[in-house]
């Protein structure tokens, strides 16, 4: 429960066809298996108390006083137990039959919630048996001794966790063209369970899969979905056990088996809170339509099983790691091909300096001009070797030019930058950050003056992931006419310029891989034997940990201790606790302080949903105070 997380549970225990109190004691031997493994909120199958496939037997007065006898034993099982719990089966009032779902909690029953829309079309035939629920259907019955609403569109919220707000439907709800689940979450339900009976038929699972999932997205909410399998009866039918547990769009877990089982993840209310605040689209409602019962739960910290991507950003799927390359490829060269277009310019400016940025700003550039049906020598790469320059980065820049055949300009810029320094006062031993800085601004302005000079414009080189930890000389590499990397962080430039390489020549992959094998530094300093002596990873921290924690902090917005949590969690065996905190507090200062670069960024397509501009994604006051957060990592 700590951070917002739920433990929760599909099962689908062993069933008899109208044997109710067989399937009572299968119900409770699955619960407290549940209860056992901290499980919070659990879903079971729909009419799971008598079996889906009665048939006439639902007529049958026995069949409904031994359902309501299980219900009590289910009931009594949950007492001491601090979870919910759903199960089905069918309730009479007033002459007429409901397919309905009890919401159980210690010891009681929090509310009855009927079926909205009843299938009777192919192999379903509800309607000959159950009555539909309506919306003026609200009546209290008294079940043990104890007050119950039966009504549709009932939410159970709780109390100690206002984010966790339940709703449910059943079954063909879901596949209605108005599936209740809609004003639940309109009425604030964060999670919607469904109970439900779907048979197997070929190909319905990915059918089914799609649609809970493409609900959980539409309504910002957790879906889980919970069906029956062994023990329904196959004289027409082949039930699966198909159990979907979903959050925003993200299958978090699933089980498709016949036999009796269960599956469990966590939920992140908090996160499904935070996206309904981020997307102004979700409509607020003042007044409830439909309340019951609340509830408490017991708090405890929640452990965490389901997946956190380390690199949240990279795909782990080849195929789906080389189309994402392949797209954002394509919305950079989109996105500068208009902005060339629009300002009628003769040339593109690429400063190269032999590392990732430059190089994935240069094949950008490429695919630009070649998509414009254009000549490549209308680009100008310009590499400007300097103090910190290595001749390792320089060869492979002026290789890399070549091979792509566009213009090739060596400007050494050490002399210009010396007079610099004695213009304004630096002295000779000097390795300040004036002193990098002063090289960094040297070939901006070379690389503004060459663009002026050719009717041109320079393409700027820096990513998402230096814009965040400012990790750029302001006014220097800081600025460009168009800044094609500036929405790509830097985990995902390295798979970028190796899926360029792995579709070209030999000649050329050989030097994009030598530049994924450099270490990346802004060569800076003078080198170390001919060795790169600065190391921007040395300085700054991993960038891997740097992208983790700004996926979480700018997507999310998820505090400082959660993040910390979600790192351990998903970095365990490869960085230590230490470690991790070390580089979220140097992040977050970072973050912070930097704010004023990136509050003045040039144009830039975005290509992700992580983005920094100040014109969309992130505005944000350059002078904020990163006190509350930072004092957060201090009390860990």
């Amino acid at each position: 429960m700590h951070h917002g997380y739920i433990s929760c549970a599909c099962a689908a225990p062993a069933l008899r066809v109208a044997d109710c109190a067989y399937n009572a004691a299968e119900t409770v031997k699955w619960l407290e298996e549940a209860h056992a493994q901290g499980v919070q909120l659990l879903v079971f199958p729909e009419l799971g108390l008598t079996g889906y496939t009665c048939g006439e037997l639902f007529l049958q007065k026995a069949l409904l006083d031994g359902a309501m006898d299980a219900l009590m034993t289910v009931k009594e099982a949950t007492e001491g137990k601090s979870m919910v719990v759903f199960v089905g089966l069918p309730v009479q009032w007033n002459h007429k039959l409901y397919n309905c779902a009890a919401v159980l909690h210690d010891g009681s029953i929090l509310g009855l919630v009927p079926k909205t829309h009843l299938p009777n079309y192919g192999e379903f035939y509800e309607q000959r048996w159950f009555t539909p629920a309506t919306e003026d259907l609200c009546v209290t019955l008294d079940l043990g001794g104890e007050a119950v609403l039966l009504m549709p569109n009932q939410i159970f919220p709780c109390l100690n966790v206002p984010e966790l707000v339940l709703g449910c439907e059943l079954c063909e709800d879901l596949w209605a063209p108005n599936p209740p689940s809609v004003q639940q979450a309109l009425d604030g339900a964060t999670v919607i369970v469904n109970l439900s009976a779907s048979n197997e038929v070929v190909g319905k699972d990915s059918y089914r899969r799609d649609l809970v999932k493409n609900q959980s997205a539409r309504l910002s909410c957790a879906y889980l979905y919970c069906s029956c399998g062994d023990g329904e009866s196959t004289t027409d039918l082949v039930f699966s056990g198909h159990q979907l547990l979903c959050e925003d769009g993200t299958l978090l877990a699933e089980r498709r088996d016949r036999t009796p089982g269960m599956v469990k993840t966590e939920i992140d209310v908090h996160k499904l809170d935070g996206e309904r605040r981020r997307r102004n689209t979700f409509p607020a409602q003042a007044v409830r339509k439909g309340e019951s019962a609340a509830f408490y739960l017991e708090e405890w910290e929640t452990v965490l099983t389901r997946f956190v991507d380390p690199m949240p950003f990279v795909p782990a799927d080849t195929a789906a790691r080389d189309g994402r390359c392949e797209d954002i490829l394509s919305l950079q060269a989109a996105g500068l091909r208009k902005r060339i277009e629009h300002a009628h310019a003769k040339t593109c400016v690429v400063g190269l300096s032999g590392g990732l940025d430059s190089t994935l700003a240069l094949l950008v550039t490429v695919r630009a001009m070649d998509s414009l049906g254009r000549d490549r020598k209308d680009i100008l790469a310009v590499t400007m070797p300097c103090f910190g320059t290595t001749s390792r980065t320089k060869d492979n820049a002026t290789k890399m030019a070549e091979l792509l055949g566009v213009s090739f300009l060596t400007v050494p810029i050490g002399a210009a930058v010396e007079q610099h320094f004695k213009d304004i006062g630096l002295p000779e031993d000097d390795r300040s950050v004036t002193y990098e800085n002063g090289q960094a601004r040297e070939r901006t302005q070379v690389l503004m003056d060459l663009a002026n000079r050719q009717g041109g414009m320079v393409i700027g080189t820096g990513d998402l992931s230096e814009l965040a930890l400012g990790w750029a000389t302001y006014n220097g590499d800081h600025m460009s006419m168009y800044g094609v990397n500036g929405s790509v962080p830097k985990t995902l430039v390295r798979h970028i310029v190796r899926y360029v390489a792995d579709h070209s020549d030999k000649d050329l992959a050989a030097v994009l891989l030598d530049i994924l094998d450099t270490p990346v530094s802004p060569e800076l300093l003078p080198p170390e034997d001919g060795e790169i002596a600065q190391k921007t990873e040395d300085l700054v921290g991993p960038y891997e940990l740097h992208d983790f924690f700004l996926y979480q902090i700018v997507r999310f917005a998820f505090p400082p201790a959660k993040v910390y949590r979600l790192a351990r969690y998903a970095w365990q065996g490869r960085y230590d606790d230490e470690t991790i905190l070390k580089w979220l507090k140097t992040f977050y200062r970072r973050f912070f302080q930097q704010q004023f670069k990136r509050s003045c960024l040039p144009d830039g397509p975005k290509v992700g949903s992580v983005s920094l501009s100040p014109r969309g994604d992130w505005r944000m006051p350059s002078d904020a105070c990163a006190t509350l957060w930072l004092n957060e990592l201090e009390n860990l």
